[in-house]
């Protein structure tokens, strides 16, 4: 039998003792040595997350980005055994269309801070009220105030059924999914089972493989070769918490779960690696972004159930391939992101009516250059709206 759905509001309310065990922590951190003369070489510079550390101790103010994220209408449903939260605003035009945000690892719902603004409410941000759309935002299953899973096999598919089943519950007959990383991939699987009520999907990290037969570079231009250098360096040199957490996840958790200067250097390494930083991170992100992220981490203790995605989606005899993607398909590819899959590729996936290439920006598109991603989402839903 389904669940009900019942949905219940929700607000972020962090209790002060917890707040207050996380400063006595990180004012006791066990500090490694690093080398002399080494800054991000062997992983997290010792100097950077010091200073992120000291931030989130010191002068960081929880409470404040509470606000912010509460400012959106929140709720916790049940659904397929599990508890999801997501944050529902609604625009007060009455064309908007229904826009789904789903996001990656290591990033949270506070990703899109940025763009649900613009999204619902266009005229307000200098834009046209026709673009308006009702925003969902989702926590993944096992990922921040959704809480840990709680039985085995939550992978990206079954993601996106919990998805497609929230919408529906919502009353939302025909919708749009956007994401990255994750969210990207997790939009795609929503656009293959949900294909009748998914008007399309938007993704900013294009996953896709040569197409069968002939040489993979057949039909790749000139100019996406730097792209696929840029994703070959990755999968080569770049991957080693990928192995960790779709094999060993429960091992990596005693550590990151215990220590908040531990999982800060886990997560700020990757906003670092993945991002159009020039190679430091604070040239991207401001420290409070940085710690709101991780705080959402810390505080629900989902680091352990967020990297099981991994070990379900891409662990032993786990990873199954996606399936063509029908629906119509829209593609940010910022020149910074970790995959950068040739047209000729994505073609193959996915039935791309629509593919934007943009001079800066990396894998955290929402956080980096919210505007371009904004207008390349409008730009890409006025050819599905009716």
């Amino acid at each position: 039998m389904a669940d009900p759905f019942s949905p219940e509001p929700f607000r972020i309310d962090v209790p002060q003792e917890t707040i207050d065990d996380l400063q006595n922590r990180l004012c006791n951190t066990r500090w490694p040595d690093q080398l002399p003369g080494t800054t991000w070489e062997y992983g997290a510079d010792i100097t950077a997350l010091r200073k992120l550390c000291r931030h989130w101790s010191e002068t960081f103010d929880w409470r404040q980005s509470e606000s912010l994220l509460n400012a959106w209408p929140q709720f916790t449903v049940n659904i397929d055994g599990q508890r999801i939260h997501y944050a529902h605003i609604r625009s007060t035009h009455s064309n908007a269309m229904p826009l789904v945000l789903t996001h990656g690892w290591p990033g949270s719902i506070a990703e899109f801070l940025k763009i649900v603004g613009p999204l619902t409410d266009p005229a307000a941000h200098g834009g046209d009220p026709d673009d308006a759309f009702h925003v969902v935002v989702p926590s993944i299953p096992g990922y921040g105030f959704s809480g840990p899973t709680t039985d085995r096999g939550w992978d990206v598919a079954r993601v996106a059924r919990a998805t497609a089943t929230l919408m529906a519950g919502l009353g939302y007959d025909r919708y749009v999914a956007q994401g990255g990383d994750w969210g990207s991939v997790i939009s795609s699987h929503i656009g293959v089972l949900d294909a009748g009520h998914v008007a399309g999907i938007h993704i900013n990290m294009v996953v896709a493989r040569p197409p069968t037969g002939g040489s993979p570079l057949d039909g790749v231009l000139p100019e996406e070769m730097a792209g696929l250098a840029y994703m070959a360096n990755f999968r080569g040199h770049e991957t080693g918490y990928q192995e960790i957490q779709k094999t060993r996840p429960q091992t990596l958790a005693y550590g990151l779960t215990d220590s908040p200067a531990g999982l800060a250097g886990w997560i700020l390494e990757k906003f670092r690696q993945w991002s159009d930083c020039d190679g430091d991170p604070f040239n991207t992100f401001t420290l409070d972004e940085l710690c709101t992220n991780i705080m959402i981490y810390w505080v629900t203790g989902t680091i352990n159930s967020s990297t099981r995605l991994y070990y379900e989606s891409l662990g032993p005899d786990r990873a199954t391939p996606l399936p063509r993607v029908n629906v119509p398909t829209g593609c940010a590819l910022f020149p910074k992101e970790l995959y950068q899959a040739p047209r000729v590729w994505a073609d193959a996936q996915y039935n791309v009516q629509h593919w934007s290439r943009f001079a800066h920006g990396g894998h955290f598109a929402a956080m980096e250059q919210p505007v371009e991603l904004v207008n390349d989402i409008r730009a890409f839903v006025r050819t599905l709206r009716s």
